[in-house]
């Protein structure tokens, strides 16, 4: 297992539990923590520190998405080259020299006039 499959397995799981925690939020600020009682500032159970947590799993999901991809980038560019040169070696293979001594027929200029006469 190479390392960028490792990174590619992170990214998957870090960008699934982000998804679920923004979904679990509402985008009017009630989310969770308005399905658990009214609004006031002083609620039991400690239900206000939810969106409180909520928010700043946000970003610290998103931060550590962010350094995944850039941390498997890192990785993909260390077996680039050695691509990039294989395809160079592939493109100078397949372009062949012009012969330029033998004159190219078209065959809409053919000459089959004759048959009109």
């Amino acid at each position: 297992m190479t390392t960028f499959n490792i990174f590619l397995g992170l990214i998957i799981i870090v960008a699934f539990l982000l998804v679920l925690v923004i979904m679990v939020q509402n985008p009017k600020g009630g989310g969770l923590s308005s399905s658990f009682g009214g609004s006031g500032t002083q609620q039991l159970g400690g239900v206000q520190k939810t969106t409180d947590f909520l928010d700043k799993s946000t970003w610290i999901l998103a931060t550590l998405l962010l350094a995944l991809i850039l941390l498997s980038n890192v990785t993909i560019s260390g077996g680039a080259a050695d691509n990039s040169k294989l395809l160079d070696g592939d493109q100078q293979q397949t372009t062949q020299p012009v012969d330029t001594d033998t004159p190219a027929t078209d065959p809409a200029t053919n000459d089959d006039s004759d048959t009109n006469n």
